[in-house]
């Protein structure tokens, strides 16, 4: 009883009438090796292996977040350790790479999954662009975002006050937007939110502030005017299908949840997605030899069950 049972889950057909391949787990990590530069790769020593790196998977983040796997620039150059709390640890470097990178649009920076520093090729940007609230007009589009409840009263102050003053650092910024009495929290959410949507990025540093630190804002379109323009032609559903591709290129296998978790997308337009790729043969549903639940992954990862 228990034998047949067993036999059903493995080899019942999935939704997309294909058998359920099982995951190979040795494969998998062979895979994330090369993609996230781990040993016995050689680590990233320069800011042009680092835009190497950044265009070959098309987008990581700057640290590693917890929770999520994905490659990041930290890894790629000081190993799969934490990041380190020693200000002249030799993995710091990328802080120096990142900070001069700002205004050579040598690739796009700022928070954008989940809110956390994301570089992104400029190859796959527009891809991300296609999917925000911006519809060509950067003097208009925020206006309807704000009418609708989606963008807050601090995030619009702030947007406002780049639109007029141009290009601020974050002292300057916060006066601006008259939210120099405002709590820390509502000025960076702003900032945060206007940056996940394409609104604004950090253009360059400023030596104002206590700290002789601090970015420098502009509007997304002053920084990269053939943005716009590039995403324009890029509908949302190949928009998606292209980075949840690249997504499954750098970690090999996932389940949907991750995908919904980095991206935040509604779970139909998930499910159309990797269906589609699944269709094309770009992933196939997978059982994991240690863990319950589907996963995705790409078809050289897996075995027949």
């Amino acid at each position: 009883m228990y034998a047949h049972r067993v036999e059903r889950l493995i080899c019942k057909p999935d939704r997309y009438n294909r058998l359920m391949t099982s995951l190979h787990l040795k494969k998998l990590q062979t895979h994330r090796t090369r993609t996230f530069n781990l040993p016995p790769s050689k680590r990233l020593s320069s800011q042009t292996q680092a835009l190497k790196f950044v265009d070959r998977r098309g987008f990581v983040y700057f640290w590693p977040i917890q929770g999520i796997n994905l490659p990041s620039l930290w890894t790629a150059v000081a190993g799969d350790r934490p990041v380190a709390d020693k200000h002249d640890d030799p993995g710091h470097i990328t802080w120096r790479w990142k900070d001069d990178a700002l205004d050579k649009k040598i690739w796009y920076y700022a928070k954008v999954l989940r809110r956390k520093a994301t570089m992104i090729s400029l190859e796959v940007a527009p891809y991300f662009y296609a999917l925000s609230e911006n519809y060509g007009s950067p003097e208009e589009d925020y206006l309807l975002t704000y009418e609708e409840g989606r963008m807050t009263q601090a995030a619009k102050q702030v947007y406002e006050a780049i639109l007029k003053e141009g290009a601020l650092n974050t002292l300057d910024l916060r006066r601006a937007a008259n939210l120099a009495n405002a709590k820390d929290s509502e000025f960076n959410k702003a900032l945060e939110y206007l940056q996940s949507d394409f609104k604004i990025l950090p253009v360059g540093v400023s030596e104002a502030g206590a700290w002789k630190y601090s970015f420098i804002y502009q509007i997304v379109p002053r920084h990269f005017p053939e943005l716009p323009e590039k995403a324009r032609k890029i509908g949302e559903g190949e928009a998606r299908t292209k980075l949840v591709e690249l997504y499954f290129q750098s970690v090999g296998a996932a389940q949907e949840r991750d995908v919904s978790k980095l991206f935040g997308w509604k779970k139909e337009l998930i499910a159309r997605t990797i269906a589609g790729l699944i269709a094309k043969r770009k992933l196939v549903e997978a059982s994991h030899p240690k863990q319950k639940g589907i996963w995705l992954a790409l078809p050289d990862l897996c075995t027949p069950s």
